[in-house]
């Protein structure tokens, strides 16, 4: 989700918010306008990128075991559950804070349908490449990279929104390898492309990982080197 909520604001809260030029859109404000002023809640939202990721999961799982043209359009629905999957976690934000709908349980459907979510598409490839193994490991290290986020939260220190692999960037690699596998499944090459996808996504997700843990601990030593060098925060 792209924006926490904060329960004892009355669930107005914006809180730490991941920079997102997509959210400043005409066509972004108009939808969200659309969803709020409807029966549309963030948690469903939220609720619904967790189903999004299951079909690209899905899609990614069952092409790896076919040919010619079902694979292609199984590579291709996946990426636009990828894509669905991420424009869930733009709007489940802009419905709770533009459009003030924010819910009291908001700060578990922030987190907690991503984390799922990385899960399914992560792990669905890996299977669909037959390395599960692979898959397994960039979802770990997916779900690493928030949790060092939140840790930071948690102790007071900026959200950390990271990259070189942050969710955007997971999603925007294996929508890439996914319309590219369609492509190449011409010449049975589309397996290569999706393992390398996820070796690019497990990698650059450890790279991250670390380096919001370096931002991290330098913000928790910040104040107490601070103090012994005299030197005002």
């Amino acid at each position: 989700m792209t924006a926490s909520r904060d329960p004892s604001s009355g669930g107005a809260g914006t809180g730490d918010r991941r920079p997102l030029s997509s959210r400043d859109t005409r066509w972004a404000r108009s939808i969200a306008r659309w969803l709020a002023a409807r029966a549309f809640t963030p948690n469903r939202i939220s609720q619904a990128s967790m189903v999004a990721a299951a079909g690209a999961g899905a899609c990614f799982w069952l092409a790896g075991s076919r040919a010619g043209l079902p694979a292609a359009l199984l590579f291709l629905a996946a990426a636009l559950f990828c894509q669905l999957r991420l424009l869930c976690n733009l709007f489940d934000g802009m419905v709770a804070v533009e459009g003030g709908k924010a819910e009291a349980d908001g700060p578990f459907w922030n987190e907690f349908p991503d984390r799922i979510a990385d899960i399914l598409i992560l792990a669905g490839a890996g299977y669909g490449i037959g390395s599960p193994a692979l898959g397994w490991s960039a979802a770990a290290f997916a779900v690493l990279t928030a949790y060092v986020r939140e840790l930071g939260r948690a102790n007071g220190a900026p959200a950390d929104f990271s990259g070189p692999m942050a969710k955007q960037h997971r999603m925007a690699v294996m929508t890439a390898a996914a319309v590219l596998a369609a492509i190449a499944v011409t010449w049975q090459g589309q397996l290569a492309i999706v393992e390398g996808a996820l070796w690019i996504v497990a990698a650059g997700a450890a790279l991250t990982a670390l380096r919001r843990g370096r931002n991290l601990v330098r913000s928790l030593r910040a104040p107490v080197e601070a103090a012994v060098s005299g030197r005002p925060q």
